[in-house]
């Protein structure tokens, strides 16, 4: 089995990270290639027995998988390099979404997923967004969901509901980091708590709350239902919490599909230059 990762950017490493540390993947199946030397340094020395590669050639030539982890705007120009390597049989992971299937079906020969992971698959947790190409197999898709749910819970995506989807599952993680640091200065700042005791108790709280949504389950509503009686404190701080975010993550939402709009038409053109003047 060999493994190629092109990319050892925070999504690239993380990924490797996450494979080696839940047995999913052994360092000495996969190879690594980098524009960034240290980087690729770094992970050697974290997972030894881990091979890096002098060209992204040389990590495509004859892996079983292989993971784009670039940046979109670079894809063409990784793409040029290793298309005349890659054949049939190999599959080709991209992780970055404004990339369409459609288009790599286009620029090379391989069988194509796009997978979107999450920071939060570094422990193991939260989802991936997982799409799949028309070229792969049952057995294909079997093989890459067991892959993935090693890390995370792998939930199928429509292709054209990827921006929302990343919203919620790949950047909400920065979205409810974001809101938590603001609970967490609250408190602090109102009642003089010590920053590392709201900290941790902020993150117990998270972690708990998601919990219980999924393991009981039970809905936001229904949750919040439960911890709040008519008339109590946590009913009055929820309306004075929805007044103050009212349209709130609408707007969020609007922002990041109108950046994404702007990033797909920027990557196809990328990718396809001629047809684009």
């Amino acid at each position: 089995m060999k493994i190629g990762f092109i990319g050892a950017g925070s999504m690239g490493s993380l990924l490797v990270g996450a494979f080696v540390r839940a047995g999913a993947m052994q360092p000495d199946d996969i190879v690594v290639s980098s524009r960034t030397q240290t980087r690729l340094s770094a992970l050697a020395e974290q997972y030894p027995g881990l091979h890096i590669a002098a060209s992204n050639r040389e990590a495509a030539i004859g892996a079983d998988y292989l993971f784009l982890c670039v940046k979109p705007l670079d894809f063409r120009r990784v793409l040029d390099e290793i298309a005349p390597v890659l054949t049939p049989e190999q599959i080709v992971v991209s992780i970055t979404s404004p990339v369409k299937i459609s288009s790599l079906e286009e620029l090379v020969p391989s069988k194509v997923a796009k997978i979107i992971p999450s920071v939060v698959n570094a422990v193991g947790s939260g989802a991936s967004l997982v799409m799949w190409g028309t070229r792969l197999a049952e057995e294909d898709k079997r093989d890459l969901w067991e892959l993935f749910a090693a890390i995370s819970r792998p939930i199928c995506v429509p292709e054209e509901e990827v921006r929302v989807a990343s919203d919620l599952s790949s950047c909400g993680p920065a979205f409810m980091a974001f809101l938590l640091e603001q609970f967490i200065d609250a408190a602090v700042l109102s009642a003089g708590m010590e920053r590392e005791t709201a900290t941790a108790l902020a993150c117990e709280m998270m972690l708990g709350t998601a919990r219980l949504m999924l393991e009981l389950p039970c809905s936001p509503a229904e949750l919040q239902a439960r911890v709040s009686v008519p008339g109590g404190i946590t009913a009055a701080a929820l309306e004075s919490l929805r007044k103050s975010t009212r349209g709130a993550f609408l707007q969020v939402l609007y922002t990041t599909h109108e950046k994404f709009a702007e990033d797909l038409d920027r990557v196809d053109s990328s990718l396809f230059p001629r047809e684009r003047t």
